[in-house]
């Protein structure tokens, strides 16, 4: 039996919430940034089980974090969002062969041929079909809203339908509740937030490029997103706690200020991919 993490300020308190996309040899180029190939995976993932980090889900944290319940000494969640064709298959597979859960972000509209389609360019991308399968590989599915927009930038109306429809057609497909989101680009407010509680998730994971914690936002939870750049040094820094600032914190001036441009860039193009 794993030891309950203690309460402290130092390594074993840092929680690193790792956000991967697309891993494939030769990805399009607008995700080739935020890609890493199976190989470069494979080092990553086996760094983190040399690290002693014990692999565990959002929903693990969320508990911890909104009821209290113990996790395992120094834990470690890897998220996955969009729903590219790699997540099914041989990433799936990379996971469970180490006997490690995760927690995968699903943009609907991107992954059916009908309905109203997302914003993302195109790209080999998983079916909606296929969540099911995530499930039987040991990842727990979250919603990724319908089209991958920018929520921050959203009338009240568009919000709640992106909220409420991927969410609506997740459960459909798995038989059973969606209960965490990730918020497209990590983009969020606390408009957007309210909106994500009121749509019935639990949590929602932001980016931040920052080590959660036990006192992290439920609504905000930080993560680290993997670029094509970063090495297996990089993830052991962050295994040890290392290499980034840790949340909770304020939002900076520059964060805001970009808040207040993209809204306004919406008001006069509309919705947009942010690349």
């Amino acid at each position: 039996m794993s030891a309950v993490r203690p309460e402290g300020s130092g390594a074993a308190a840092r929680i690193p919430v790792l956000l991967y996309h697309a891993v494939m040899d030769d990805p399009p180029r607008w995700i080739a940034e935020f890609t890493v190939t199976p190989r470069e995976f494979a080092a990553q993932l086996d760094v983190i089980v040399a690290s002693g980090r014990t692999p565990v889900t959002v929903g693990a944290l969320v508990e911890r974090l909104v009821g209290g319940q113990p996790l395992p000494d120094r834990p470690v969640v890897l998220t996955f969002d969009d729903g590219f064709a790699d997540l099914p298959g041989p990433t799936a597979e990379a996971l469970a062969g180490r006997s490690m859960p995760a927690t995968a972000y699903l943009t609907t509209g991107a992954l059916t041929r009908s309905g109203p389609g997302s914003l993302l360019p195109p790209a080999p991308m998983m079916s909606l079909g296929q969540a099911p399968l995530l499930e039987q590989y040991g990842m727990e599915v979250g919603g990724h809203t319908v089209t991958h927009a920018q929520l921050d930038t959203l009338s009240g109306a568009a919000l709640r339908s992106e909220l409420t429809d991927s969410k609506a057609a997740l459960e459909d497909v798995l038989g059973h509740e969606v209960a965490h989101l990730a918020y497209p680009h990590g983009y969020n407010s606390a408009r957007v937030r309210r909106a994500a509680r009121a749509a019935g998730y639990e949590s929602a994971v932001a980016v931040r490029h920052a080590l959660s914690s036990v006192r992290d936002e439920p609504y905000r939870i930080a993560r680290l997103i993997l670029r094509r750049g970063h090495t297996v040094r990089d993830v052991e820094r962050w295994m040890a706690g290392e290499g980034a600032r840790v949340a909770p914190y304020r939002d900076s001036p520059p964060t805001v200020g970009w808040r207040w441009y993209r809204r306004a860039r919406a008001a006069v193009r509309g919705p947009v991919f942010a690349g």
